[in-house]
C-alpha cells in the first residue's frame, strides 16, 4: 500500500474551547500518539498496536462525552451517524478477519492430511478480497463525501478519521498488495519507501510459498512442509488483529450506547 509511515488523512483543524478541560487534553493526546505512530501494512504488529491505541483513545472519548456543554452535545449530534457507519466497518473488518482464518486453518488441515487443497484456500482468499475490495471502495465514497462538507470539523470528527484509517490498513494488510491503488487514493501522503522496496507481508509470504509450491520450478524449489511455517505465522497475526479490532469492537458500541444516552436526555 502506498502510504506514509504515519497515519495519513486530509488535515482538520480541530475546534476547542479556549481554556481545553483535561478531558479534552486527554483525547488530544491519543489521538497525536496515533498519529506519530506507523501505519503500514508491511507490518501486522504496527497494525495490533494501532488497535491497541485506538482502544485507549475511545476509552478517553468515553470520559470525553460525559462533559455537559452546548458545543459538546453539538458533536455529539454530528457524530453519532458517524458511529453508525464506524460499527459497520469494523464489522465487515471482523468478518474479514474470520474468513481469512478460516482459510488459513482449512489450508493446514489439507497439509496435515496430504490432500493439499491449495485451490479451495486461492477460492477462498479471491471470496476475501472481493468483500475487501467494496469495503475499501465504500470507505472512498464516504471519504469523498466528508471532503465536501464545508461545516467546520470537530475533536470528534477527527477520532473517526484516524478511526477509518486504522481499519483501512487492517483490510489492505489482509487483501495484499493488489488493494494498494485503492488505499492509496485513501491516504494520498507518498510512502516513505524503505531501502526501495515493500516489506513482504505475512499474507503475501504465504502466497509467495503457495505459487512457488504450483509452480515446481526448479528455481522455486519449495516442500509443502516449507509452506507450514508462514501459514502458522499468519495465523498468529490474524488471532492478533482480532483481539484488537474486538476490543475496538465492544469500545465502538459502548461509545454510541454513552451518545444515544447525552441526546436523550
Amino acid at each position: 500500500m502506498a502510504s506514509s509511515n504515519k497515519i495519513s488523512y486530509h488535515a482538520r483543524s480541530i475546534s476547542l474551547p479556549t481554556r481545553s478541560h483535561p478531558l479534552t487534553l486527554a483525547v488530544e493526546e491519543q489521538l497525536c500518539s496515533l498519529r506519530s505512530s506507523e501505519l503500514s501494512t508491511s507490518s501486522s504488529s504496527s497494525i495490533s498496536h494501532n488497535l491497541a491505541g485506538l482502544k485507549d483513545l475511545y476509552e478517553c472519548v468515553e470520559d470525553f462525552l460525559q462533559l455537559e456543554s452546548t458545543q459538546q452535545e453539538k458533536s455529539v449530534e454530528g457524530f453519532l451517524d458517524g458511529s453508525v457507519m464506524l460499527l459497520d466497518v469494523c464489522g465487515t473488518a471482523r468478518d474479514v478477519l474470520s474468513q481469512m482464518k478460516q482459510c488459513v486453518q482449512d489450508l493446514q488441515s489439507s497439509i496435515r492430511r496430504r490432500t493439499n487443497d491449495i485451490g479451495a484456500y486461492m477460492t477462498s482468499r479471491k471470496k476475501v478480497t472481493k468483500v475487501i475490495r467494496k469495503c475499501l471502495s465504500d470507505l472512498k465514497r464516504m471519504n469523498n463525501k466528508n471532503n465536501d462538507l464545508i461545516a467546520e470539523v470537530n475533536l470528534l470528527r477527527e477520532v473517526e478519521s484516524t478511526t477509518l484509517a486504522i481499519i483501512e490498513s487492517l483490510l489492505s494488510f489482509v487483501s495484499g498488495p493488489k488493494q494498494r491503488s485503492l488505499v492509496s487514493k485513501l491516504m494520498p501522503t507518498k510512502r516513505v519507501a524503505h531501502k526501495g522496496e515493500e516489506e513482504t507481508t505475512e499474507v503475501m509470504k504465504v502466497d509467495i510459498a503457495l505459487n512457488a509450491l504450483i509452480s515446481g520450478k526448479p528455481s522455486k524449489a519449495i516442500e509443502v512442509k516449507d509452506v507450514q511455517k508462514p501459514l502458522e505465522a499468519l495465523e498468529m497475526s490474524i488471532q492478533d488483529l482480532e483481539d484488537g479490532l474486538e476490543s475496538v469492537f465492544r469500545c465502538l458500541i459502548k461509545n454510541r450506547v454513552s451518545l444515544l444516552n447525552i441526546l436523550n436526555q
